[in-house]
């Protein structure tokens, strides 16, 4: 998942009520969706942390100076925009109900 796309998701930012049968048709089990949605946003977590991280990285300084300040403000734009975005379990849902989720159970393969 790259940054347009979670520009351009249409994941709410807000709480939204969903269909519990439209959430569950695929696997026919809730808690079994609910997991699949679960896993894929601690996926989609981790890689927001990632790359935020490593944008702030960018702006880390070793010493103190004058231009800090100046860092500061531009670090400042860079977390505001990350806590903009629509929060990973919003974004997996909305994958989810996308049908964007590859999953699989293996004790049914069996």
């Amino acid at each position: 998942m790259n940054m347009n796309d979670l520009k351009n998701s249409k994941a709410p930012v807000s709480t939204v009520t969903i269909n519990k049968n439209e959430f569950d048709a695929p696997t026919g089990n809730i808690y079994e969706a609910i997991s699949i949605a679960s896993k894929r946003a601690v996926q989609i977590n981790s890689e927001i942390k990632k790359e935020l991280l490593e944008k702030l990285e960018e702006f880390a300084t070793y010493s103190d100076s004058l231009e800090e300040v100046f860092e500061n403000k531009e670090q400042i734009e860079v977390s505001k925009f990350y806590e903009k975005l629509p929060k990973p379990h919003a974004l997996a849902v909305d994958e989810w109900l996308a049908d964007k989720i590859y999953y699989r159970n293996t004790a049914k393969d069996l």
